[in-house]
């Protein structure tokens, strides 16, 4: 009889490798990305005022400095409202507050095609566009990045400040062009539809607080609740500022961020367009070139937010204030009939530090003013514009008295230099005391 051979022993099978889960990115990222889209979509407003300059003058024959008031309202508005809003998103939540907004702006611009006399201008541009835009502030950024993120302020600060300047640079060789070929009516209406546009991306993507998907802030290490809203948005932002207005830093960071709103906003984006042309460059390619340091602000400010993770914040703020002045007071050499080197040197160079100022400023509210920062930062935002204000006035005034911006971009780049040595004087909070509390200078 022959021996049938063993048969090796079959063992099991062995189990599958489990199949690793693909971590989804924190919904924080997706809330930062229709902030910075939404932010994008309501920058057309911004990019247009300097483009009327010339064709308001033109065709109804009002003076630089009349239309330069209308825009002095508008710019005053937007930071007088900045630090209600903020309040009001504590209340009311930030998708009603935004959507609201948005849906002002477009009112307004869409109002002034049909205005014939100066004091439209100023109800349509200077109070509706204002208002609107004025709850779509820097506190909008400030408040989203204070409420889903922990870490990485620094850098989503400055990401979302970015995003004006991406809207700037969208809107202004469209907007220029429309100017240009078929008169300003069609670009405010332009203007009107892109605000509108972005009220459902905002009502269906945006959410107001991580608790309301059941997830913790980005970077924290336990979950936070929604705080209940806050009554009394006016009374909370009035108490804010007198409490804020009782230290120190908060005077010194409005300042510093006063003088940023005119070198800016009020200075560069109002009237550069006009004095360019007033040397016979085409308007198409002054805004071209406003557009262009669009592109450079997008890559100085997430630069800035990275610095500022990393970096004494008041020596940021000596360094961009200073570099900004320096390059403002050559700039009257630079103006011609045509784009030279020279010329884009400083669009480079302005560029990156046209809002590199923020995220810095944000951080050293935060650092002082703790849960009340976000509306700190709107009255130290109310300061910029004031000063943006100003700026955007005077210097239609002196362009009508003189025949020349010169004096007023002399006056800005001093101007920096005064801001620079503010920025230095700002005592830094010692670890471990409270941050809630306002800090003693």
């Amino acid at each position: 009889m022959t021996q049938t051979p063993e048969l090796p022993l079959r063992t099991a099978d062995p189990a599958p490798a489990p199949v690793p889960r693909r971590r989804r990115p924190h919904r924080a990222w997706s809330v930062a990305a229709v902030t910075f889209l939404t932010i994008i979509g309501a920058a057309g407003f911004a990019s247009l005022p300097g483009l009327l300059v010339d064709p308001l003058h033109t065709e109804f024959h009002w003076s630089r400095g009349t239309i330069g008031f209308a825009v002095s309202v508008n710019l005053a508005l937007y930071g007088l409202t900045a630090p209600f809003a903020a309040a009001l998103m504590d209340r009311f939540g930030i998708r009603r507050v935004v959507a609201t907004a948005l849906t002002v702006i477009a009112a307004g611009a869409g109002l002034t095609v049909f205005m014939t006399a100066a004091w439209q201008l100023v109800l349509y541009w200077g109070v509706l566009v204002g208002l609107g835009s004025g709850s779509m502030a820097l506190a909008f950024a400030a408040t989203v990045t204070g409420r889903w993120f922990t870490a990485r302020r620094g850098l989503v600060t400055g990401i979302l400040t970015a995003a004006g300047a991406s809207g700037q640079l969208v809107f202004l060789p469209v907007l220029s062009w429309i100017v240009d070929r078929h008169d300003w009516r069609p670009a405010a209406v332009t203007v009107a539809l892109a605000a509108l546009a972005v009220v459902p991306l905002v009502w269906l993507l945006l959410r107001d607080h991580p608790a309301d998907v059941g997830l913790a802030p980005y970077g924290a290490k336990e979950f936070v609740a929604k705080p209940p809203p806050q009554r009394g948005a006016a009374r909370r932002a009035v108490r804010a500022l007198v409490s804020a207005a009782r230290t120190g830093p908060f005077w010194l960071l409005a300042g510093t961020f006063a003088i940023c709103g005119a070198t800016t906003n009020g200075l560069v984006k109002t009237h550069f367009v006009p004095a360019a042309h007033d040397h016979g460059m085409p308007m198409t390619a002054a805004a071209s070139l406003l557009a262009v340091i669009g592109i450079f602000d997008i890559a100085g400010t997430i630069a800035s937010g990275w610095f500022t993770d990393r970096f004494d914040t008041r020596r940021l703020l000596a360094v961009y204030y200073g570099l900004r002045g320096l390059s403002l007071m050559f700039l009257p050499l630079l103006l011609s009939d045509t784009v030279h080197p020279p010329m884009v040197f400083f669009i480079v160079f302005y560029g990156l530090d046209w809002v590199a100022t923020v995220p810095p400023t944000i951080a050293l509210c935060r650092e002082h003013y703790g849960d009340d920062s976000a509306i700190v930062f709107g009255w130290v935002l109310a300061a910029h514009q004031v000063g943006a204000a100003l700026i955007a006035f005077l210097g239609g005034l002196a362009r009508d008295a003189f025949g020349t911006y010169n004096p007023v971009w002399y006056a800005s780049g001093a101007l920096c230099a005064v801001a620079a040595l503010m920025a230095l004087v700002i005592r830094q909070r010692r670890a471990g005391t409270a941050t809630a509390r306002p800090a003693t200078p």
